[in-house]
């Protein structure tokens, strides 16, 4: 049995892993990095880039559907979805290899292959053969998609969304059950290239959206073109000589058998905790198994273990991920001095069309707030209507008497841009009227967030007392 010593061992190399690794390694700590599986980051292998090729693909073909609309004529539709996932396959190894070449230019002595689970406090085993004794451990191994258990009998016709970018050509027809930012999107790109596609979310919330006017203009921006089934459950899924026979069940009690080629399970992500030892860790765990630990400097209780990225249960999103992990680096090459790293405004995006984002502090957090709220419909927004984009409702938040700008939420033409341009303001602290004393293009989408902030605006203001609000009135001045 070999055994190895270090400063600092980090467990899991994607994008948190590498990051602390990076992070420790700039502090001058000796540091490793152990990995069990192939290098290549969820975002890189099976999350944020092989989506978007798909979507990229689904998008060249709505486009072609909708240039009738502009008086272009593209002549009959042809997708082959053989050549379609021959890019997707293709580009997603490149930015795969990106990442494994950079892993491979990492000092050797400073990798390790293996899973690693711990022995006792800082005593890690790695696989059969070696043990690493470390003063300070970071835990980042991701996270994995949940299979709800009444899916689980169906064998290979039960797909998540690794899977998906795996296949030689695109299937006959897919259930894809959650309507999560990972349901939506690939439901909605391959519906968009031909494959029959109806979505099952048990409740009627759509991806990371808590307000109900928004909710419900994404319901109906999407419902117009996916067949969406909400607040429907699954009550049966048998598997048959072709496919999957699928029983589900709406609100009303009503019950639907369908037949599909593929179920794709998109329900959610559960933290890579199983296996880990941490029953041996001493650290104390939530009811996920999930080490507790301080979001601001990712310590968990006041011990010499740092967790970071999608484990830690906290946002599950590839920046987020490698923000936590140089946090969590810096802080076990520093400890016992541990500080509150920088954590950024809240920026979650899912690339349906219309895009749905969403900034800063949303419905569900502002509950105890004081605040007020603007809204722009997109249907009748300038620009937007130029590009036949005019579908959406945007609604921010600001706060009464600072008139402070707290967030939104949105689903709208290019709202990836707009909620960027949301979140830089949050950050920063700008007040509402700060953020109308900027320039505004016409016609731009932009626009709109300049009609929604001047009706905040207008809101906030008739909520400051009167003397407040006019200081001319007040005596002696």
């Amino acid at each position: 049995m070999q055994t190895l010593t270090f400063d600092i061992a980090i467990i899991g190399a994607g994008s948190a892993g590498i990051t602390a690794l990076r992070a420790a390694q700039a502090h001058g700590k000796r540091a490793v990095i152990i990995e069990s599986g192939p290098y290549g980051t969820t975002c890189a292998r099976v999350g944020c880039m092989p989506s978007k090729l798909l979507i990229s693909a689904a998008d060249a073909a709505h486009a072609v559907r909708a240039a009738s609309a502009f008086g272009v004529h593209a002549g009959p539709l042809n997708v082959d979805g053989r050549a379609v996932m021959d890019r997707v396959r293709a580009e997603r190894d490149r930015f795969v290899r990106f990442v494994v070449d950079g892993m491979e230019r990492i000092d050797p002595d400073a990798r390790l292959i293996g899973h690693a689970r711990f022995l006792a406090p800082g005593l890690l085993q790695i696989g059969d053969d070696a043990q690493v004794h470390a003063e300070r451990i970071v835990i980042a191994t991701g996270s994995r998609p949940v299979i709800p258990e009444n899916l689980r009998g169906l064998g290979d016709r039960l797909v998540v969304n690794d899977d998906v970018f795996d296949w030689d050509a695109l299937p006959d027809s897919v259930a894809v059950v959650g309507t999560g930012a990972i349901g939506l999107e690939l439901g909605q790109a391959l519906s968009r290239l031909g494959v029959r596609v109806r979505l099952f979310g048990r409740s009627g919330r759509l991806a990371q959206l808590q307000d109900a006017e928004v909710t419900a203009a994404a319901r109906a921006c999407l419902g117009s073109e996916l067949d969406l089934r909400l607040d429907t459950d699954i009550v049966a899924a048998r598997r048959t000589n072709d496919g999957v026979s699928l029983v589900s069940r709406d609100a009303d009690g009503g019950e639907r058998s369908d037949s599909y080629q593929f179920v794709l399970a998109a329900v959610g992500r559960a933290p890579n905790v199983a296996g880990l030892g941490l029953e041996h860790s001493g650290l104390r765990l939530n009811r996920h198994g999930v080490p507790i630990h301080d979001p601001h400097t990712m310590q968990c209780g006041d011990s010499p273990v740092f967790i970071a990225g999608d484990v830690a249960e906290e946002r599950l999103l590839q920046h987020e991920a490698v923000d936590e992990g140089r946090i969590a680096g810096e802080n076990a090459a520093r400890f016992p001095q541990v500080t509150a790293g920088t954590r950024r405004a809240a920026l979650s995006i899912t690339f349906t069309d219309p895009q749905i984002a969403t900034v800063g502090q949303v419905s569900r957090s502002l509950a105890e707030s004081r605040y007020e709220a603007g809204a722009v419909s997109f249907e009748k927004q300038g620009r937007s209507r130029v590009m036949l984009q005019n579908r959406g409702l945007l609604k921010v938040y600001g706060e009464h008497g600072s008139h402070r700008f707290l967030g939104a939420e949105m689903i709208g033409p290019r709202a990836e841009h707009l909620a960027h341009l949301l979140a830089w303001a949050c950050q920063n602290g700008m007040t509402v009227g700060q953020m109308l004393e900027m320039p505004f293009y016409h016609p731009v989408v932009e626009e709109g967030v300049r009609t929604a902030l001047r009706e905040l605006k207008e809101k906030l203001v008739r909520h400051v007392e009167p003397l407040e609000h006019c200081a001319d009135c007040t005596p002696g001045l």
